[in-house]
């Protein structure tokens, strides 16, 4: 278990992820770019998206730390490696695969693995997670989250990962998210920049007001 800087400077500056299943290459830039100067930190393309190594290379040479870039849907090794080859260094996972985790961490790269039980969350800590995504929380409740958040250690950040919206945010706050995962609600395919712009800017609003 450790404590990741690169994590931490990230969540400081806003603790949502944007989530762009189904970018594609010739539009991430733009979308990426309306993210940022909405505030946002943490920008993942899902690897089931369109020609995804090639949006992640755009974003990553195009900001530095400490915006975190990365890819979602990692499910094997060899992907942890094509994605650091592209210079991102957030890596997310829809489970908990003790080998995706250990070659991430082992590649100083970020690790926020998804869980849904607490021993797969510690299964994903004993592996070297930087952080936790409890995925996906249509199927919890802030009260099961309070729970996990009762025995998992303080530093590590869980960010719930599914179906937030603006309007659900505070009560998972409270019940011990340090962060969101934002998908098909903030960005769905040939979605705008200026809609983009728009939920982004409601989603920021939103962190704001608890």
């Amino acid at each position: 278990m450790h404590h990741d800087v690169n994590l931490a400077a990230a969540m400081a500056i806003c603790p949502l992820v944007a989530i762009l299943r189904g970018v594609r290459p010739d539009e991430v830039v733009a979308i990426a770019d309306v993210l940022v100067d909405e505030g946002f930190a943490m920008i993942e393309v899902p690897l089931n998206s369109p020609d995804p190594l090639t949006s992640i290379a755009a974003i990553a040479r195009r900001y530095a730390a400490p915006v975190l870039v990365g890819a979602g849907t990692v499910l094997t090794v060899e992907q942890v490696e094509q994605v650091g080859a592209t210079g991102a260094r957030l890596i997310v996972s829809p489970n908990t695969d003790v080998g995706v985790i250990r070659a991430t961490a082992a590649a100083e790269l970020v690790s926020l693995p998804g869980y849904f039980t607490i021993t797969e969350a510690f299964a994903a800590l004993a592996a070297g997670a930087s952080g936790l995504k409890l995925f996906p929380t249509e199927a919890a409740t802030p009260t099961v989250l309070k729970a996990h958040r009762a025995v998992l250690p303080n530093d590590i950040p869980v960010l719930a990962v599914g179906g937030i919206t603006p309007d659900t945010m505070t009560a998972w706050r409270q019940a011990g998210a340090q962060g969101f995962g934002l998908g098909s609600a903030l960005y769905a395919p040939r979605a705008t920049p200026d809609e983009v712009r728009a939920t982004a800017r409601r989603y920021v609003m939103a962190l704001g007001k608890d």
